[in-house]
């Protein structure tokens, strides 16, 4: 089960490997089309100001983790922890 504060960080995540794919410096010896591909999606995907607006909106949905309180997050570490 995916919690709304994984899924806000998997989306961040996500925002940075596809800027990582389009840096050449970063990411060497990765196609044009791949790159260009990146370059697309990129440009209508979430910015940082989106996802915050959506985690206000929808906290069921997307949330930050400065949203989470103090027992939740202590409750998700410990989780986290268990099975590994």
């Amino acid at each position: 089960m995916t919690l709304p504060h994984e899924r806000y960080n998997a989306v961040q995540r996500t925002r940075q490997f596809l800027i990582e794919l389009c840096d050449p410096k970063k990411s060497p010896r990765i196609p044009k089309r791949i790159r260009r591909e990146a370059y697309y999606c990129l440009r209508h995907f979430p910015s940082n100001f989106d996802l915050d607006r959506m985690a206000t909106k929808c906290p069921e949905v997307m949330e930050t983790e400065n949203q989470l309180d103090k027992l939740t997050m202590m409750i998700l570490d410990y989780e986290e922890t268990k099975d590994a």
